[in-house]
């Protein structure tokens, strides 16, 4: 069985924002010249989230909507962890939306359903943070 590593940073541009990495795993398993096996990837950071789900404008939005009602931003004082930081918000919504994803890799592509991509989701972000692919199979 062979293995396959690689980091993908990102550098985003807003507090929460929601990346769509769906190419640039295709092309790290291009990469890794797996036909078959799974991929694991992963958030490297406790306030950034992997989730799959559909790349629809409108639920963006949504996720953005129902997690700042599960946890919201404001007031920072609401939060005991906000003292030296102020982004209790984001570990909370990193664990609602999920740490990693595994997804099979069957004839070299990934084995998805309809609509399914996998997106990085960031909570706290404008800094560099980053994602762990595995690849592992024949």
């Amino acid at each position: 069985m062979k293995s396959f590593r690689k980091e993908l940073w990102f550098d985003t541009t807003k507090r929460r924002q929601l990346v769509n990495i769906t190419t640039d795993v295709e092309k790290s398993i291009m990469e890794s010249g797996i036909q078959e096996g799974l991929c694991l990837v992963n958030a490297m950071h406790i306030t950034a989230s992997v989730f799959i789900n559909d790349d629809e404008h409108g639920l963006h939005n949504d996720y953005e909507k129902w997690l700042e009602k599960l946890a919201p931003e404001k007031p920072y004082s609401q939060y005991e962890h906000n003292g030296y930081e102020d982004n209790a918000d984001a570990h909370l919504k990193r664990t609602i939306m999920g740490r990693e994803v595994v997804v099979a890799i069957t004839k070299g592509k990934l084995d998805f359903g309809p609509w399914e991509q996998i997106f990085y989701g960031e909570f706290d972000g404008k800094r560099r943070k980053r994602v762990l692919l595995k690849i592992i199979g024949e």
